[in-house]
């Protein structure tokens, strides 16, 4: 790995799973957050309907409407979105034929321009070295890299 991706490994390591996942931590205060006013709003609105039609304002009730309203808003756009975003960046990770349709074939250029260059052993070994080192093996990206797992080639 490069020197500044080995600094803000360890920089996001210091802050464990706070900070190796912090976009996900960030994505769930915002949801938090915005579910929280969707539903202290929609009691203001429900209580002040309840009002003027000269009822006193009861959780029940407004748990149904306001469970409906957020599962309506989830299956309309949450979801849709959830699987467009997190559907395609998991299958373009996986490494779907439609992902990688010239990264295989560009590989095996560089991979033969390396043996060429620097000689099939030595180039062998410039390929491994890169490999490890950006989690690849046989031209794929390691879903889950593990660099203690295998030692470090020179």
């Amino acid at each position: 790995m490069t020197d500044k991706a080995d600094k803000v490994e360890r920089s996001a390591s210091k802050l464990g799973v706070l900070g190796k996942y912090s976009y996900a931590w960030i994505t769930l205060a915002f949801f938090l957050v915005s579910a929280a006013l969707q539903w202290y709003f929609g009691w203001l609105d429900f209580s002040e309907q309840a009002r003027n039609q000269g009822q006193t304002p009861e959780f029940v009730p407004f748990a149904n409407q306001i469970l409906s309203k957020t599962f309506d808003n989830w299956q309309s756009e949450f979801l849709q979105l959830l699987w467009q975003v997190v559907g395609l960046a998991y299958f373009l990770y996986l490494g779907s034929p439609s992902s990688k349709e010239n990264d295989d074939r560009l590989e095996a250029k560089i991979d033969e321009i390396l043996r060429r260059q620097a000689g099939e052993q030595e180039g062998q070994k410039l390929i491994d070295k890169i490999d490890h080192d950006f989690l690849r093996h046989h031209g794929h990206a390691s879903p889950v890299g593990n660099r203690a797992a295998g030692p470090r080639i020179p």
